[in-house]
């Protein structure tokens, strides 16, 4: 089925992002995942090439660009490469959304033109060791002393944590307002009292760096409150969706390129004498993930038309986030299965896809999260 959802201009785009990756990622990603952290000079090649900031108005050096499709391709090619570790999407689709909306006038030319050259990493923490999806449950909290805020309180799982220079922070505020006494706070990299935790050691996307976040009094200037006092939960309910739907686009193409590898494997490899796609469950297991992969493309695209046009709901976003991240979680166990023991060895792509997509129906809100809210819209 031809997909409708692109012009000949991202399909331009698509080959400029496919000679990035050649160039600038693949020969050294082994590395990066010794290291436990993508070089800094990536980032930079990535802002050289235009590859950041591409919803970032063009008088702070960005793309101007407010077409969603472009990180659709951005995101697709990097999911299809195995490249989770450069985390583009995190620093241009989740963190890029505040910054532009959110900003004032100073604060984006403070910030953003770094942004957009790779010199200025970013990072968003929300999630505590006793609080993931539930805000209520955040306890770092940023009392106002007048001229500055005083930041207390830690976080964990924070993406690019380590390579940070801003780290966007959700703090509370106003005690007794729960998830409506939360703020959003700028914490700029070298601040007194704000300190990074160990490189976290994971099973998957072990490029990433994912880090532990200490804040003890730290004091925050009043201009780096983001956004409006006690208006964190609304910025992030607004902002959630844009987030789900690129890890959702992420899933699938990631589940299609997985699907394409294990095709070309089961028509080479041979058991009993044959090739394992002449035994009739192989063909089976195949068209069953093929149809899946289609389906769930379908109606991914139609996200993608609604959310450019701004009719994308969380709802959908939703359902978008939940389906298509167990679909990848379904087809990369399936794939490794059909890879048989060569399917457990590193070396082969599929091994790796297994470990680095598992994640996916954790963060950005888990399965059972957006089961919650598909539910309460029906329900309530």
């Amino acid at each position: 089925m031809k997909r409708q959802l692109f012009s000949s201009d991202h399909e331009a785009f698509r080959e400029t992002v496919r000679a990035f990756l050649a160039k600038e990622v693949t020969p050294h990603y082994e590395q990066w995942e010794r290291d436990g952290v993508v070089s800094r000079d990536a980032w930079l090649a990535a802002g050289r090439q235009g590859l950041l900031g591409l919803a970032v108005p063009e008088e702070y050096g960005g793309g101007g660009e407010s077409d969603f499709r472009y990180s659709v391709v951005l995101a697709e090619e990097f999911a299809r490469a195995g490249a989770a570790g450069l985390a583009i999407g995190l620093h241009n689709d989740v963190i890029g959304p505040y910054l532009t909306s959110l900003a004032t006038a100073e604060q984006k030319q403070r910030w953003l033109p770094g942004f957009c050259t790779g010199e200025t990493i970013t990072a968003i923490a929300m999630t505590e060791p006793g609080a993931g999806s539930d805000l209520q449950g955040i306890r770092t909290t940023a009392e106002d002393r007048g001229d500055h805020w005083l930041l207390n309180g830690s976080k964990t799982f924070i993406s690019n944590g380590i390579l940070a220079d801003l780290v966007i922070v959700v703090a509370k505020t106003t005690p007794e307002g729960g998830a409506r006494g939360l703020s959003l706070f700028v914490v700029e990299r070298g601040t007194a009292g704000f300190e990074r935790g160990r490189n976290l050691d994971k099973i998957g996307q072990r490029a990433q760096d994912t880090a532990e976040l200490f804040f003890h009094d730290v004091r925050v200037p009043k201009e780096n409150l983001l956004g409006e006092l006690n208006g964190a939960f609304g910025h992030l309910m607004t902002n959630l969706p844009q987030e789900r739907l690129n890890i959702a686009v992420a899933a699938v193409a990631a589940a299609e390129h997985l699907l394409e590898i294990t095709t070309g494997y089961v028509k080479e490899r041979e058991a009993f004498g044959r090739p394992l796609a002449r035994l009739q469950h192989i063909r089976f297991e195949i068209a069953e993930m093929a149809t899946e992969c289609a389906v769930t493309r379908a109606f991914l695209d139609r996200c993608v038309g609604d959310h450019d046009r701004g009719e994308l709901d969380a709802v959908h976003a939703s359902m978008a986030k939940w389906w298509a991240t167990e679909l990848q979680k379904r087809v990369a166990d399936r794939c490794l299965q059909l890879h048989g023991g060569y399917g457990y060895m590193t070396e082969y792509r599929v091994a790796r896809a297994f470990t680095d997509g598992r994640i996916q129906t954790i963060y950005g809100g888990t399965t059972e999260i957006m089961k919650e809210i598909i539910g309460r819209s029906l329900l309530s």
